[in-house]
């Protein structure tokens, strides 16, 4: 397992590349094809985004 970032610029930056990511696979589905698996690991993904963003608030940054 990875150290925590502590980092407030870091953590925005790994947001950021997160949403990014979500917007790529949100882009590549198809609205007429999408099934139901495909809506979940987007609810999923974004889950993942708000728990991280909480994680982030309630960490203390430490000076590195």
């Amino acid at each position: 397992m990875s150290n925590p970032i502590t980092n407030k610029e870091q953590q925005v930056t790994y947001l950021k590349e997160r949403l990014e990511i979500f917007l790529e696979v949100l882009d590549a589905i198809d609205p007429e094809t999408a099934e139901v698996e495909d809506i979940d690991r987007l609810i999923k993904m974004v889950d993942d985004l708000e728990e991280k963003m909480d994680q982030f608030q309630n960490r203390p940054e430490i000076s590195e």
